[in-house]
């Protein structure tokens, strides 16, 4: 019954259910995990502006002439990561969030915005190198995702924003993270690496005035990239691609899945970094969708870019792993 409620109080604010109903629109928290480990007592912040434009209409796999609806997500997000040894380091992200949903139907156009502190993450890492042959790094890492951000903001009539449109989630989520990174022998400079994220969501029990229990699919993320390096003007430069998986599961409300949610997609994201100084790093990255295969007829990606800055502040000399 509630969640009939929540589809007719969608119609009541005129924003069709299948255009609020995105999954992935909101803050890219596992996008942005994984500063490295530079050794014992090394402290590493990095700061990155994100933008998410989703105005690409999809059924399945099939993409709709239609672009009367248009997604976009920008965020600011805060890195910090310290090194207890050159093994065991922490990692912490903070966001800040700008969403907009633009609607336009029959000459006319609705626009719903949100901004505010975003959700947060804290994962404990730890590395494991040459465990798999020379020139390889393994690193594992559990966490959660603590809900900082608001989930119970409302629109000018009153009514609360549907769970994708608020900075928050309103729930505590576990990650694990595992990455692996090895030198390639035919190139010393290159390298190949991947990585897995896996968020377990938890439920955001004060939905809709405390009336519903929401919560968002579990995550899945895997990525696959190759990264190569070449000195110009005196400059380091990092270029690579990365192929990215990602899969969401279906939201639920009271334990009843929500239409038009849950996905895959497989996106190519070139990306380039500048070693401005050994201690400061400029960093650029183009997230571009391959595929997409929602559930139902969502909002999907169309394109997405990532620009920040990464500074070294407490660097360890004796760089090398015990």
């Amino acid at each position: 019954m509630r969640v009939i409620t929540i589809i007719f109080l969608s119609f009541l604010t005129g924003q069709h259910l299948y255009s609020q109903t995105c999954c992935s629109g909101g803050v890219p928290l596992s996008n942005n995990l994984g500063l490295p480990n530079e050794g014992k007592g090394s402290l590493i912040i990095g700061l990155n502006y994100d933008y998410n434009n989703l105005n690409t209409l999809n059924a399945g796999t099939e993409r709709l002439e239609d672009d009367s609806r248009l997604r976009i997500t920008n965020s600011v997000l805060l890195n910090t990561g310290y090194s207890f040894t050159d093994r065991f380091s922490v990692e912490a992200l903070f966001s800040w969030v700008n969403q907009s949903r633009t609607i336009r139907q029959f000459g006319n156009e609705n626009l719903t915005e949100t901004t505010g502190i975003g959700d947060a993450v804290i994962l404990i890492k730890y590395a494991m190198p040459d465990i798999l042959g020379q020139q390889t790094v393994l690193n594992i890492g559990l966490g959660t995702k603590a809900p900082l951000g608001r989930s119970d903001l409302t629109t000018e009539e009153g009514f609360q924003l549907t769970a994708d449109l608020q900075p928050g989630s309103g729930a505590w989520d576990a990650l694990g993270w595992v990455s692996i990174s090895k030198g390639v022998g035919f190139r010393p400079s290159a390298t190949m690496s991947a990585s897995a994220t896996y968020r377990f969501t938890g439920k955001n029990k004060s939905y809709l005035n405390n009336t519903s229990v929401y919560e968002f699919g579990d995550v899945l993320q895997a990525n696959v990239g190759y990264t190569d390096q070449f000195l110009l003007f005196n400059t380091i430069f990092n270029p690579g691609v990365v192929l990215k998986y990602r899969k969401a599961f279906v939201d639920q409300v009271n334990a009843s899945e929500l239409p038009n949610t849950g996905g895959r997609w497989i996106f190519i994201r070139p990306e380039l970094s500048v070693k401005v100084t050994p201690d400061f790093t400029l960093n650029t990255r183009v997230e571009i969708p391959a595929y997409s295969n929602v559930v139902g007829t969502q909002l999907t990606p169309t394109v997405r870019f990532t620009a920040g800055i990464s500074y070294n502040l407490l660097k360890n000399p004796l760089n090398t792993l015990n």
